[in-house]
């Protein structure tokens, strides 16, 4: 098997557009129309059917699109020992709408699951790329648990016991998914996005300055708890996102105030979004590693189908030279194309469209998609 040393140059966050056959069987699963096998069933098929146009549109990270969830997020934590999914009084709000009624919370000690579902969902994909290409995994990062909304401090009232066990719980995961062939997996994080300066969409979530300090503190260490003495050859990444539900977003604000604290985290790889003046400028990147891991510049939009301008493109990653070297940097989508099921407000033809733009782009700008 190759090793993965990074992202790739031509790369993606992970969610795609759930085709409108595998929304329906899951209404239908919902209504009691189909059972879980058949549902199982249909989404096998489209899973399969779009590890082929991935490889078709010449990505070499190939994911499941996140066909069997949700969510991006709740599928993932409600699934870890210790904390639970529920139906909220509110959805959490975006610009301009509100998503479905649902959280997570702890109610227990937080631990790993070996049953965990995902386990499974990533043995599938693995085995249907079959070595052609990199099957790749995009799971919350273990940030996501450390939003006031979820941490219960009843069960965790030193939040270190609680953060020690949330990077522990993760740490096993990330193991269970390498025993099962995974070498390229992704950390997706809002969190430090709730740590900017910038205006904050997501209620309930507000802190003072001087609590988003000490959190940004805690986050980085807990991402490099959870990653500690990893095998050499597990390529982990992370994902910043402000937020991406229906082609609208939660968060804006650049990265300076969180930029000396995230990129102290070990990782290959930083999937930044950079689509729209909401991601500030290319400064904070001054404070990029400068050695081992990528800047992956999501300069293109999942938002909408437009293709952007070719030369704005590379002029924009001429920009970022500035700051990070030529081969640290790779290209992608700002974010995927369905956080939840309802997915963004494109067509799946302009989805693959953009796609094949940013391989072709890469393969102007670097020589290679991979």
């Amino acid at each position: 098997m190759a090793v993965i040393q990074r992202p790739f140059r031509a790369d993606h966050v992970g969610s795609l557009l759930r085709p409108q056959r595998l929304k329906d069987a899951r209404k239908d699963y919902q209504n009691e129309v189909i059972d879980a096998q058949a549902l199982r069933d249909i989404e096998d098929e489209e899973i399969e059917h779009i590890i082929e146009k991935q490889l078709e549109v010449g990505l070499h990270s190939i994911t499941d699109g996140e066909f069997r969830r949700s969510w991006w997020h709740f599928d993932f934590l409600e699934n870890l020992d210790g904390v639970n999914g529920y139906t909220s009084e509110r959805g959490l709000a975006f610009e301009g709408v509100e998503t479905r009624n649902h959280n997570v919370k702890v109610e227990s000690k937080v631990a790993f699951n070996p049953n965990h579902p995902h386990f499974e969902h990533f043995k599938f994909l693995y085995d249907k790329v079959n070595g052609r290409a990199t099957a790749k995994v995009s799971i919350p990062s273990p940030n996501q648990l450390f939003h006031p909304n979820i941490l219960n401090e009843d069960i965790y009232p030193d939040i270190e016991d609680y953060a020690h066990d949330v990077a522990q719980a993760y740490r096993e995961s990330l193991l269970k998914f390498y025993e099962l062939g995974a070498r390229y997996i992704q950390l997706d994080d809002v969190y430090w996005a709730n740590l900017t300066s910038g205006s904050q969409k997501t209620r309930g979530r507000d802190r003072t300055e001087a609590d988003k300090e000490a959190a940004r503190q805690l986050a980085y260490r807990v991402v490099n708890e959870a990653v500690q003495d990893l095998p050499e050859d597990l390529l982990i990444t992370t994902h910043i996102c402000r937020g991406n539900y229906q082609s609208t977003w939660a968060i804006s604000g650049g990265y300076e105030p969180v930029a000396p604290y995230l990129f102290k985290e070990n990782l290959g790889g930083f999937f930044l979004e950079y689509d729209d003046d909401r991601s500030g400028d290319f400064e904070p990147l001054r404070f990029f590693p400068k050695e081992n891991s990528a800047a992956v510049l999501g300069l293109f939009t999942s938002k909408t189908g437009d293709l952007e301008d070719k030369s704005a493109i590379l002029a924009r990653i001429k920009e970022a030279q500035q700051y990070v070297d030529l081969d640290q940097i790779c290209l992608s989508p700002q974010c995927g194309f369905a956080s939840t099921e309802e997915g963004n407000k494109l067509t799946e033809d302009e989805q693959w469209k953009k796609l094949v733009y940013v391989v072709e782009i890469a393969n102007e700008v670097f020589g290679t998609a991979k």
